[in-house]
């Protein structure tokens, strides 16, 4: 009787255990502007990796996130920020919103992955670049453009569209890559030029190119990773990289300063600079932090890394309202609404 009642009581743990284990799951909220078909992936990898986890996501284009985490300084939400922009990363850390921490394997990523100065408060993911998708079915012999300055074509009129740089990081990053690169005065002339070809200001990264590809519009100013993958669906697009060079961003993630689950969160950050991890990165974008981690899809422009402009990350956080401003004074008028 004595071992029959001792099974049972050992029964009974054995089956609440699994329950016990669930139980003691931890929610950690985590902001991001990564696409929706990374979210479930990146949440079974860190999961298994840190068991103790449970992530729960926060998910928004990268101008509705920043502006969103801003809006909350006082009483933060978000126990990490994952996937987003660095030079979003970088207002935040001015703010006093980050924590600091080195992830383990920091040390082992690309230079330009890792925080400048010690001690971190973000860790590089991967970049991604703002490209150029052009339907040559719909342009009708006029030539692929080589530099920025074809796309000032009168041909093109009404037959442009790129992302709206508040709440597209690809948006954004473009129009600081032409105005860090061709300077201020020229960048804005240049856009003057631009906007009069453009036929709508969408508010996605990867739509124009899509449109570009259907034959909605000649040219969608766009991802790389969009392009190459509509032309490998077939669509009579190139994806050019212009020989003055092309603005570019990078994902990051970081620590929200007086996060409840810091120890998780510390966890959850080692594991970004992972092989694991980066491998994941790797399915979206062509350039990633860690070295010989993925390879380059199917007709990737092979001169995308060599054109990335010089880029000031910091320059891109401090000047981000002032930009967004005076661009949105110039060129309102063409953006779509939103949905």
């Amino acid at each position: 009787m004595k071992n029959w009642l001792a099974s049972c009581v050992i029964g009974a743990i054995a089956l609440a255990l699994p329950g016990m284990a669930h139980a003691q799951k931890t929610k950690v909220t985590v902001y991001t502007a990564l696409e929706n078909d990374q979210l479930a992936p990146f949440k079974a990898s860190i999961e298994k990796a840190v068991p103790e986890a449970e992530v729960v996501w926060v998910r928004d284009s990268t101008g509705v996130i920043t502006a969103r985490f801003l809006a909350e300084k006082d009483n933060p939400r978000a126990d990490m920020v994952m996937g987003l922009a660095a030079s979003s990363l970088l207002m935040f850390e001015k703010a006093g919103l980050l924590e600091t921490y080195k992830p383990a394997g920091a040390d082992a990523l690309k230079p330009v992955f890792r925080d400048s100065k010690e001690p971190y408060t973000w860790t590089g993911m991967d970049a991604y670049l703002g490209v150029v998708c052009y339907n040559t079915a719909e342009a009708k012999g006029v030539a692929v453009p080589s530099s920025w300055k074809d796309l000032l074509n009168p041909a093109f009129k009404g037959k442009i569209v790129m992302p709206h740089p508040a709440s597209s990081g690809t948006g954004y990053l473009m129009v600081a890559g032409w105005l860090q690169s061709m300077g201020e005065a020229e960048g804005w002339k240049f856009m003057d030029g631009l906007h009069e070809n453009i036929g709508a200001y969408l508010h996605s990264g990867s739509a124009p190119c899509v449109q570009a590809a259907r034959g909605e519009r000649t040219i969608g100013l766009a991802l790389d990773m969009r392009g190459a993958s509509e032309k490998s669906k077939g669509a009579p697009i190139e994806v050019v990289i212009p020989k003055e060079g092309v603005g570019w961003e990078m994902e990051a993630s970081a620590i929200v300063k007086g996060s409840k689950n810091l120890a998780l969160a510390k966890k959850i950050a080692d594991w970004s600079t992972t092989k694991d991890a980066n491998e994941l990165y790797s399915k979206t974008y062509a350039i990633v932090a860690a070295p010989g981690v993925g390879t380059k899809p199917a007709n990737y422009p092979a001169n995308a890394e060599a054109g990335m402009i010089k880029n000031d990350l910091g320059w891109m956080a401090d000047n981000r309202d002032r930009v967004l401003a005076e661009w949105s004074k110039r060129y309102e008028s063409k953006a779509v609404p939103k949905n």
